[in-house]
């Protein structure tokens, strides 16, 4: 969407272009001062046809990212992607949220998570679990009114509670880099406890924490799938006698085309594949930043929805002395169309 200076307003998609084009102009009581002020200033359109909802996701991200439109960037919150910070060194240590990561503060950063009230939840959960929720932490050896109402492990009087209370937040260090999963236990055995005592509303909420607090793991599957920096070949089916094949690496669509279903394409993939893959160095496994964040969930998504079959290629096999399996893989992926990879 475009003003009359020719300025780009606006990037968005649509199945239906029609339907979404009129929808700005529909009942506009309804719209938000944002959505009045850009209609007010729209005077022309562009438009990019696609393949697939894929394409258009990719291609929406790509244009929002390089040109900024000014209605996208005041629809999004600059807050949108949140993460934990846990200090790692004095005395009072604090788990909190935070909007951007600052190297070598002292702390460390987990994250990019796209939701702050599962992240925030999550939080409370642990908290409300192991008595995390201090509201005197700079005290002097005096208690807070949460230890007197059961809520704070007694950090603010010193002594052993403080070296508990640094445990627990190393575990949960430990937790969300995925190595030690002694928390989610305790947890478990904190619900498990009050049911034997037939206390079922506090196993409800044990149970509703340990959901909050596992979800922080899957919230990280995208971001470790994006960082393992696969060799991804894509194949979406277009038409009866037409398929589109995307190679993908982390946050980029390194080459895409389309083939007709039937015949031996197989050597032709094979040959985009060992030199797209071979030759892309600018793809190096490296942490995803908040700004790739939203290509990383798109391209995630769309592996994860079964509309497409994929085959992860791994390094070795671009080796010529193991093309045969290559080759194999290919044939196996072309052959059987609702064949589906699940993620790990």
């Amino acid at each position: 969407m475009k003003d009359s200076q020719g300025q780009i307003l606006y990037v968005g998609k649509a199945k239906n272009l029609k339907n979404r084009v009129q929808s700005y102009f529909r009942n506009s009581k309804q719209h938000s001062p944002k959505i009045k002020r850009l209609v007010k200033h729209l005077r022309d359109f562009d438009y990019i046809l696609t393949d697939t909802e894929f394409e258009a996701f990719m291609l929406e991200c790509q244009l929002i990212q390089n040109i900024k439109p000014l209605y996208n960037r005041m629809m999004k919150s600059p807050q949108s992607f949140i993460y934990i910070s846990i200090s790692l060194t004095g005395r009072h240590r604090k788990i909190d949220i935070a909007y951007n990561p600052i190297e070598n503060d002292g702390k460390v950063y987990f994250g990019p998570f796209t939701s702050r009230s599962n992240v925030e939840r999550a939080l409370r959960g642990l908290k409300k679990c192991f008595k995390l929720n201090c509201s005197n932490p700079n005290g002097k050896n005096s208690a807070c009114l949460n230890y007197s109402l059961g809520s704070c492990l007694g950090r603010c009087l010193g002594g052993p509670a403080e070296q508990q209370y640094n445990d627990i937040l190393d575990r949960f260090i430990s937790f969300l880099k995925g190595t030690d999963m002694s928390i989610l236990e305790d947890m478990n055995q904190m619900m498990l406890n009050a049911s034997e005592t037939f206390d079922f509303e506090a196993a409800s909420a044990y149970r509703d924490h340990i959901q909050a607090v596992s979800s922080l793991l899957n919230k990280e599957k995208v971001i470790e799938f994006t960082e393992d920096n696969h060799n991804i070949a894509a194949i979406e089916r277009l038409t009866d006698s037409t398929i589109k094949l995307f190679l993908i690496k982390r946050m980029n669509i390194l080459f895409s085309h389309n083939y007709a279903a039937a015949g031996n394409i197989e050597e032709k993939i094979k040959t985009n594949i060992l030199a797209y893959f071979k030759q892309d160095e600018a793809n190096a496994a490296r942490d995803v930043s908040r700004h790739e964040i939203d290509a990383a969930h798109i391209i995630y998504r769309y592996l994860y929805s079964g509309i497409c079959s994929y085959l992860i290629i791994p390094e070795n096999w671009l080796d010529p002395k193991n093309h045969a399996t290559l080759d194999l893989a290919l044939k196996k992926l072309l052959n059987n169309p609702q064949h589906f990879q699940p993620l790990i």
